[in-house]
């Protein structure tokens, strides 16, 4: 069994903009490439993850391998065309998963595989931060506000994987306090 991973990164403007208050535009452009990172490095341990591509603005600093370039239509509409794309398994991550260890990815896989479909909460049980999708199986993507709520609405079935490599996502203070406790590097 050979998956694609797809990692949607924000490689231009202002990233990880609700922590402005907190960390300098350089700071969280470091910290978003930091954890972009940890999660393609956790990815390329993984046996069962045959492809890894970055969906992008622009090609990652130093990224050699397969890109795909995000035309701006948003993420779901890019996550779409690229879901149209690829054939097979499918695994879409945010790049933003400091705690993100490979037996978080293989028990989602193995979720997957089950149910045909399966998804990672935030820890809050509002945001999806990873969706595992086998060939052939459905699911319209609806990552943003209640995404959690919006994929389990379309896909009852879908087996939910809650495990701290999923959970913590850094979009809020709270998330960089959480991390920083937890020996995160932030800056």
């Amino acid at each position: 069994m050979s998956w694609t991973a797809v990692v949607p990164l924000k490689t231009r403007g202002e990233r990880k903009s609700r922590l402005a208050e907190l960390l300098s535009a350089e700071e969280r452009a470091a910290l978003s490439i930091r954890m972009f990172r940890h999660v393609v490095d956790v990815l390329a341990d993984i046996p069962a993850i045959g492809r890894i591509v970055v969906l992008a603005d622009q090609r990652p600093s130093g990224w050699d391998s397969d890109w795909i370039a995000d035309s701006g239509r948003g993420l779901n509409a890019e996550l779409d065309l690229v879901r149209k794309a690829v054939t097979g398994d499918l695994i879409v991550l945010h790049a933003d998963l400091p705690l993100l260890a490979s037996e978080d990815v293989i028990a989602l896989i193995a979720a997957a595989a089950r149910r045909g479909l399966a998804i990672a909460p935030d820890r809050h049980g509002t945001g999806t931060n990873s969706i595992a999708i086998k060939g052939g199986e459905e699911i319209d993507f609806a990552f943003g506000a209640d995404s959690y709520r919006l994929h389990r609405k379309q896909r009852p079935d879908a087996e939910v994987v809650k495990r701290g490599g999923f959970e913590l996502d850094l979009d809020t203070k709270d998330d960089l306090k959480i991390a920083e406790s937890l020996g995160v590097e932030v800056c």
